[in-house]
C-alpha cells in the first residue's frame, strides 16, 4: 500500500521545530501528526471544482489547532438550507474519509460502518485536538448512536493494537516520533473504556479501515456514490443543517460562515 510519504523534518519545521515538537504532549502530536497527513493527502488528491470534496481550499495559512475552514481566505458560499453533501463539497476535506469509507465497502462493513468511515475525521474542519469527540457531538443528533459513539472513540482506539482483529499499531508513529510514544492518560481510559462497551467494534472497524484512506495508488470515489448511504443513515433536517436549532446547530453555522462577526 502506497501511503502518503512523511518528511519528518518538514512536519516538525511546520509545527516549529524539534524543541517545539518536544513540548508538545503526545496526543497533540499525534493530532498535529493526522492533520499534517490528510492536509498532504487533499493536495494531491482534489482538484478545484470537481465536485469530489476539497474543492475550496487555497494556500491554508498555519495557525496552530485551529480547524482549515479558519485558515482559509476565501470560502465557497452555501446553500440557504445546507445538506451534509453540501457541507462535504464546500467546507471538508474528503478524499482521506472517502477512501476509508470505500474500503469498508470493499470488506462488506455494515452500512452504518461504511457512513461512519464517511465521516470519523471531517471535523478537523473545526479544529484540529481531540477531533473524535468533536465529531461524534457533531453528527450524535442526526445518526444512530453506534455512529456517534464509533466517531468519538476511533481516536483512542487507533493507538491500541487488537490482536484478534488484525490491528497493529501504527508503524508511522514509531517512525515520526520513536517507539517510547505513549498517549496521554485520558487517550489510555478512554480505551480502556471503549474495551468494555456493547459498541467497541463500531469504533474498532473505523481504526480497521481508516489506514486506507492514506494511500495515495487509490482513487477516492466521489462523494455521490454515497449519497444512497448518506440518505440511509443520516437525519437531514428540513430547515438545513445550522438552522434546525439541535443542540450542534452552532456548530453547523460556524462552518457556514466562520467570520461571522458575533
Amino acid at each position: 500500500m502506497a501511503t502518503i510519504g512523511i518528511d519528518r523534518r518538514a512536519f516538525f519545521a511546520s509545527l516549529g521545530g524539534v524543541t517545539a515538537v518536544s513540548l508538545m504532549s503526545h496526543e497533540d502530536r499525534a493530532e498535529a501528526l493526522e492533520h499534517y497527513m490528510n492536509e498532504r493527502i487533499e493536495s494531491v488528491s482534489a482538484s478545484p471544482q470537481t465536485g469530489s470534496g476539497g474543492s475550496i481550499y487555497r494556500k491554508p495559512a498555519e495557525a496552530r489547532g485551529t480547524g482549515t475552514v479558519f485558515r482559509e481566505s476565501e470560502l465557497a458560499e452555501m446553500p440557504a438550507k445546507p445538506t451534509l453533501i453540501d457541507f462535504m463539497h464546500l467546507r471538508f476535506r474528503t478524499a482521506h474519509v472517502r477512501r476509508s469509507a470505500a474500503r469498508a465497502q470493499q470488506t462488506g462493513q455494515p452500512e452504518r460502518t461504511v457512513f461512519a468511515c464517511l465521516v470519523h475525521d471531517v471535523t478537523q474542519a473545526l479544529c484540529r485536538s481531540d477531533h473524535g469527540w468533536w465529531g461524534g457531538q457533531l453528527f450524535e443528533p442526526y445518526v444512530d448512536e453506534r455512529i456517534s459513539w464509533g466517531v468519538r472513540h476511533h481516536q483512542a482506539l487507533r493507538f491500541f493494537p487488537d490482536v484478534e482483529m488484525g490491528y497493529e499499531y501504527p508503524e508511522m508513529y514509531n517512525r515520526i516520533f520513536g517507539v517510547d510514544y505513549e498517549p496521554d492518560e485520558y487517550i489510555r481510559a478512554a480505551h480502556e473504556d471503549a474495551k468494555a462497551h456493547k459498541y467497541y467494534m463500531e469504533s474498532r472497524l473505523i481504526t480497521m479501515n481508516d489506514e486506507y484512506g492514506f494511500d495515495r495508488d487509490i482513487e477516492p470515489p466521489p462523494i455521490e456514490e454515497f449519497a444512497d448511504i448518506i440518505g440511509r443513515q443520516f437525519r437531514q433536517p428540513k430547515e438545513g443543517l445550522g438552522y434546525d436549532g439541535s443542540p450542534v446547530a452552532h456548530m453547523w453555522r460556524t462552518l457556514i460562515n466562520p467570520n461571522r462577526p458575533l
